[in-house]
């Protein structure tokens, strides 16, 4: 089995059965960055983002049923643009493009499937480059971007090359300061509907095109996030093809893919979540987990009982709810009941890191949570998100081949870094 792993430069359970896929080979990485933008939390995308992912659910699913049916795609009505002009935090990874490759930075990004460059760095045709006469254009929370397709040569790291992946060649795009756009590890159905006169049309994604290119055995990736109280540490990785049994503990626990839409067109997985012993935040319902979210955000009425519970306030400079020394001191653990396995986030791990307090907009020794509040009411199909303070202290796995997100917990699951 060859498998590839990509090391992280952050601040960024198998069922019982089921065999757990192991490394065989040399680990190969390539350096990646957490980036944090200035003025508070309520510069993060993710409210934004969320409405974003349910249009484009809603969306997709209409355009996959249309294509099933042999029918005409249906125009879209999904908005064009969201006016948010940045990410609060981000993965990065250094991404060659073409032959000499020019390096990019690119968001690592579950919750899409496009890779594109262009928002910062200039795309150079190299012989490598092929324009496909397609032009392209995707929608996200933090803004979207337009342009050209082409197909070109991708080196993830040295050994991890891909031929002929098609790249988004961004003309205009909104959002994406200090990067150059994505590298998108989503489901495959979210590239439908991107290409234009193609618009049925499903682009490869990079993994894909990984395991059809026989370069990876298995059509999967895995993310290895740690928590981290500095804005810039080696301390992740993201693993092409099986996992890194380094990185977590135990077991891996698989859940298949939601059946509800729009949750079902992401990683999308049913969870439930309680506080302590016996409060219900959430009862068993649809979300997704999503790399380019950074906090964890529930459905309005959960956030409100999670708030209740907690005894936080919302905190104006940051946007995030607050707690005192004291109430920090009680505040309880909060269990997400995934796949019939119970995985607990500690009251550590539900406080943002205080070493980064004034790199958000807040106050140095302040107590901030990283629970946030989606924006809509419990029932729409995608009713939380876990996004990267969830991954920072679970290992992650995303397979393609059986349609099903993997969790475990990590070294780092109970660490009291905050």
């Amino acid at each position: 089995m060859r498998v590839f792993a990509l090391v992280l430069i952050v601040p960024a359970v198998f069922a019982l059965n089921t065999p757990v896929v192991r490394v065989t080979d040399s680990l190969i990485s390539v350096p990646f960055a957490k980036r944090i933008s200035a003025g508070g939390v309520k510069n993060f995308a993710d409210r934004a983002r969320a409405r974003s992912l349910v249009e484009v659910g809603k969306r997709k699913a209409a355009v996959r049923a249309a294509k099933a049916a042999g029918l005409p795609i249906p125009a879209s009505d999904v908005v064009t643009s969201v006016p948010i002009t940045n990410f609060a935090t981000a993965y990065i990874a250094s991404v060659g493009v073409g032959s000499p490759a020019h390096q990019f930075d690119l968001i690592v990004d579950t919750g899409s499937s496009n890779t594109w460059v262009g928002a910062g760095g200039a795309y150079v045709k190299t012989s490598t480059s092929t324009q496909t006469g397609n032009s392209v254009s995707v929608t996200y929370g933090s803004g979207f971007f337009s342009g050209t397709e082409f197909t070109d040569q991708v080196t993830l790291a040295s050994g991890l090359v891909i031929t002929k992946q098609s790249i988004g060649v961004a003309s205009s795009s909104t959002g994406f300061d200090d990067v150059d756009g994505i590298l998108g590890i989503g489901p495959v159905d979210l590239t439908l509907d991107t290409l234009s006169p193609d618009t049925s049309t499903e682009i490869p994604t990079v993994t894909d095109n990984l395991f059809a290119q026989g370069v990876i055995t298995s059509n999967l990736v895995a993310v290895s996030f740690e928590p981290t109280t500095s804005d810039e540490i080696t301390n992740g990785e993201l693993t092409f093809g099986g996992t890194d049994p380094t990185k977590f503990t135990g077991d891996i626990t698989f859940t298949p893919i939601t059946g509800t839409s729009p949750a079902n067109q992401f990683w999308g997985i049913d969870q439930s979540i309680r506080y302590g012993t016996s409060t219900t935040i959430l009862s068993t319902t649809a979300g997704i987990v999503d790399t380019g979210t950074t906090l964890i955000l529930l459905a309005s009425n959960a956030f409100s009982r999670y708030r209740s519970a907690s005894g936080a306030v919302l905190d104006r400079n940051t946007g995030l709810l607050r707690l005192s020394t004291s109430q920090f001191a009680n505040l309880q653990s909060l269990f997400f009941t995934i796949g019939g396995t119970t995985f607990e986030l500690t009251a550590n791990a539900q406080a943002w890191p205080r070493n980064l307090n004034t790199a958000i907009g807040g106050t140095a020794n302040n107590v901030y949570l990283i629970v946030g509040d989606i924006g809509t009411p419990s029932g729409e199909g995608l009713d939380f998100i876990n996004g990267q303070t969830f991954l920072e202290r679970f290992y992650s796995v995303f397979d393609t081949d059986n349609a099903r997100v993997g969790l475990a917990t990590t070294p780092f699951t109970d660490a009291t870094t905050n």
